[in-house]
């Protein structure tokens, strides 16, 4: 028996080594992206839904390159929505703050030469973070999700899904994978990006 691929739905069980997972595809028709979200539990509430909203970073979280932190947040966000019970991890397909891979990788040539992480974008004609979360919103929405617990060190993201109609009641930091490669990268997030990471924390 064959059926139209537009009478499927997108959402399907999904068992890790975290949770069973609900893995829902949301597709961008701007960008041409296909995004993720990886739900657990109900989102009913009472509290705010726990959320991570994570962007792709192939280097990070399929690599383990110690050039960030991003495959660390990615785990560490996944356990931390498992040890609660419930939340939701959106993987947007942002790679590289939205400047895409072959560019991220240019990027990182002219860090090898000295540039910090918001210059060598920059050098390149690029924003130093060009992300938008709108679609993470839309997703949301589209989950029943309307008030969240963002893990998060990124003040822009809160602003952002505020602006988008999201209610961010509490923001949970998320400062782990901190070696003595990627130290002066976070650095430079926190001095010339606003993130929330203090001296303490690197």
């Amino acid at each position: 028996m064959k059926v139209k691929p537009s009478d499927v739905p997108s959402v399907a069980f999904l068992p890790t080594n975290y949770a069973d997972f609900e893995i829902e595809v949301f597709h961008d028709e701007e960008t041409g992206f296909d995004h993720v979200a990886l739900s657990l539990g109900s989102m009913d509430g009472p509290d705010p839904v726990l959320l991570r909203v994570h962007s792709e970073c192939l280097t990070g979280d399929v690599f383990a390159s110690r050039r960030c932190d991003c495959g660390p947040q990615l785990h560490a966000a996944l356990n931390a929505i498992v040890e609660k019970g419930w939340g939701v991890l959106l993987y947007l397909r942002q790679e590289g703050r939205g400047i895409g891979l072959h560019a991220k990788i240019q990027a990182y040539h002219l860090q090898d030469e000295g540039a910090d992480t918001l210059d060598a974008n920059l050098m390149l004609g690029l924003p130093a973070d060009g992300r938008d979360y709108a679609i993470a919103a839309d997703m949301l929405k589209s989950l029943g999700v309307k008030e969240v617990d963002l893990l998060t060190n990124n003040p822009e993201k809160i602003s952002q899904l505020k602006q988008h109609g999201i209610n961010v009641v509490t923001r949970t930091p998320l400062i782990v994978g901190v070696n003595e490669t990627n130290r002066e990268y976070l650095a430079t997030k926190a001095e010339r990006m606003g993130h929330h990471i203090k001296d303490e924390d690197l």
